[in-house]
């Protein structure tokens, strides 16, 4: 039996309170996975956008602000 399974079969037996508690929990670790990718995607793009955004040009660009 797969994790998945297992996890259906507790679902089954499990009161409701518990089954908010597990979706909460759910939720919560697929939002932090979500965010540490996002946080990635980042950090890899900064080096090639730095390329383009730390130029003499932009910096009169932005100056008057």
């Amino acid at each position: 039996m797969n994790i998945k399974e297992q996890l259906l079969q507790e679902i089954e037996k499990a009161p409701s309170a518990t089954l908010k508690e597990v979706l909460d929990f759910l939720l919560f670790v697929r939002a932090k996975e979500l965010q540490q990718e996002q946080q990635e995607i980042s950090l890899l793009s900064e080096s090639s956008l730095a390329e383009e955004w730390l130029t003499p040009e932009e910096d009169e660009a932005w100056q008057h602000l």
